[in-house]
């Protein structure tokens, strides 16, 4: 499970660091794609295999006739990046993935049970702020659902 939360500087060369309790999970070669809410997400290639499939499904396989998943479709997929983890640890994010969450000097690194998320340092502070002022009225949301 991938979880917790780290702040990683990054590299002249534009690389990051996997943190350490990631690496053995994560595995040599991940997948990066634009997230929801300003950041990215990260799949081992397992993982990564799941969810495109989750994305594909549909009651027939005509699902590309439906605009709204084609559409998100193309989000994910169309954006997504096979990326090298480095023999210690580094990665590098495509530019085009970094310009989209405004990724500059530091990065948070927040482990999601079976994804990891990119952020942009100051708006992960804001993310967990908001959140933290809704979590009781979101957990009881989740509750009645």
């Amino acid at each position: 499970m991938l979880i917790g939360e780290y702040i990683h500087t990054i590299d002249e060369k534009n690389r990051v660091s996997l943190p350490v309790k990631f690496r053995k999970e994560m595995g040599k070669k991940i997948i990066i794609t634009p997230g929801l809410g300003q950041c990215l997400f990260i799949f081992t290639t397992a993982e990564w295999a799941k969810v495109s499939r989750k994305l594909s499904d549909s009651d027939s396989d005509l699902s590309f006739l439906k605009a709204d998943q084609r559409n998100f479709n193309r989000y994910m997929f169309g954006r997504a990046a096979e990326v090298e983890i480095d023999s210690i640890g580094r990665m590098l994010i495509p530019e085009f993935l970094q310009e989209g969450i405004r990724l500059r000097d530091k990065a948070a690194i927040v482990g999601v049970s079976d994804r990891v998320e990119v952020w942009n340092e100051k708006a992960w502070s804001e993310q967990k702020a908001k959140v933290a002022k809704e979590a009781e009225h979101l957990a009881e949301k989740l509750g009645n659902a």
